[in-house]
C-alpha cells in the first residue's frame, strides 16, 4: 500500500555519503533494533514487562524493565555487525566492549535506549536516541577516551519515537528527514524530507513545578513568555510538557517551539539534568541541522567535549530567536555579576 514511498535502504544508498557501505549498514541495524523495541513497547501490558527493574542505573535512577530489555536490543543488534569499535548506553557504568573474535569498525555508538520509559505505564510516547562518533582507528578497541569528543564529531544521529505510529528521525551528511514504520512489510519509509525548525515561535516547553528553582535569567525569560500579550514580549505562549525528551524534539522539528531544561538548585551537586553524550549531543545534532539552535544557556551544546560518559548538561534548543534570547539572558546576568564581583559557577561543560 506505501510501497510508492523510498525505504530507509533506499534513501541511505540514493544520498552516496562518503564511507557509505559499513554507515549505512549500521544505521539498518540501528533501525532494526528500534523496530524490535517498538515490538515489546506496544505489547508491554500484555507481557508483564511494566515496572521497576529492581536496580538503580549509574545516573542513581530507577531502572524500568523496558529500560533493561531496550538495551539488550540495542547491544544485541549492533555487537556483532563488525561496524563498531565500542558502545556506551545510558544504562551501563562503563563502556560495552566488542566482544573478543568480531571484528571490529570504524564507529561508535552512544544511546539512550528508552528515553522517558516512566511514560509507558500511562500509554504516552517514549523512544531511543542514538549517536554515532568515529573510532580513531579501524580494528582497536575503544577506550572511554574515544567517545570524549564534541557532538561535532557525530557523522550521523537520530532518534526513535514509539508513539501511535513508530518513526524514525535521522541527520546523515546533511538534512534531517523522518521515516514511518511501515506495519505491513516491516520497513521504515520516507514521510518527511528536509524538516526545518521555525526561526520563531509563541509555544514553549519546561517543567514550570521547578521555577523556585531556575537560575534567575530562566525566570526572567519564562516569567517575560507567562506574561503573554501585555508583558514585555507582546504575544501570548502556549505551554506544552511531556517529560519525554524525544517527544519534545518531535514537536518542534515537526511544528516549531523552544525546549528548556535549564540548570537548577534543586539538586546543586548536578549542573544539569540530560546526558550531553548521548541526549543532548545527538538532539543538538539533528536542531542544528534542522535550522535551529542547540545550547545549555552559556555555550553551544554541540562545542561541548565531554569528560566523562555519563556527563550531564542543562539543555536549550529549538527556535533560533528564542534559544538567542535565553543566551542573551545568560549573558547579561554574567556581566552584572562581573560588576558586582560576585563569584560564578564553573562552566556547564567544564
Amino acid at each position: 500500500m506505501f510501497t510508492d514511498r523510498p525505504t530507509l535502504a533506499q534513501v541511505l544508498t540514493d544520498a552516496g555519503h562518503p564511507e557509505s557501505s559499513d554507515l549505512h549498514a549500521l544505521i539498518i541495524d540501528i533501525a532494526g533494533a528500534c523496530r524490535d523495541i517498538a515490538r515489546h513497547v506496544a505489547v508491554a501490558p500484555l507481557t508483564g514487562v511494566l515496572g521497576g527493574a529492581g536496580a538503580v542505573n549509574v545516573q542513581g535512577e530507577q531502572q524500568q524493565r523496558l529500560d533493561v530489555v531496550a538495551n539488550e536490543i540495542f547491544l544485541r543488534a549492533n555487537e556483532a555487525g563488525g561496524r563498531l569499535a565500542g558502545m556506551v548506553s545510558e544504562e551501563l557504568d562503563e563502556l560495552f566492549p566488542i566482544p573478543r573474535g568480531v571484528l571490529r569498525g570504524r564507529y561508535l555508538l552512544a544511546f539512550d535506549p528508552l528515553d522517558g520509559s516512566s511514560n509507558i505505564a500511562v500509554n504516552v510516547g517514549v523512544g531511543s536516541i542514538f549517536s554515532i562518533l568515529p573510532a580513531p582507528g579501524v580494528g582497536a578497541a575503544a577506550t572511554t577516551a574515544d567517545f570524549l569528543r564534541p557532538g561535532l564529531d557525530q557523522v550521523a544521529a537520530g532518534y526513535a519515537l514509539y508513539g501511535p505510529s513508530t518513526q524514525l528521525v535521522l541527520t546523515v551528511g546533511s538534512g534531517v528527514h523522518a521515516f514511518t514504520l511501515d506495519p505491513e512489510t516491516v520497513e521504515f519509509r520516507l514521510t518527511a524530507r528536509d524538516l526545518r525548525v521555525p526561526a520563531t515561535t509563541a509555544e514553549y516547553a519546561i517543567n514550570a513545578s521547578n521555577h523556585r528553582f531556575w537560575e534567575p535569567p530562566v525566570r526572567r525569560y519564562i516569567d517575560d513568555c507567562v506574561a503573554g500579550a501585555s508583558g514585555p514580549r507582546g504575544k501570548d505562549f502556549n505551554t506544552r510538557w511531556v517529560a519525554s525528551l524525544v517527544v519534545e524534539a518531535h514537536r518542534i522539528l515537526t511544528r516549531g517551539g523552544v525546549f528548556l531544561y535549564p540548570r537548577d538548585t534543586k539538586d546543586p551537586a548536578k549542573p544539569g539534568r540530560l546526558r550531553l553524550l548521548y541526549e543532548a549531543a545527538p538532539i543538538a545534532l539533528l536542531i542544528e541541522r534542522a535550522g535551529g539552535l542547540a545550547s545549555t544557556g552559556h555555550e553551544r551544546v554541540l562545542e561541548i567535549t565531554p569528560t566523562a560518559l555519563h556527563q550531564r548538561v542543562p539543555l536549550v534548543f529549538g527556535a533560533r530567536e528564542e534559544v538567542e534570547r535565553v543566551e542573551r539572558s545568560h549573558a547579561e546576568e554574567t556581566r552584572a555579576d562581573a560588576t558586582s564581583g560576585t563569584p560564578r559557577r564553573a562552566p556547564v561543560g567544564g
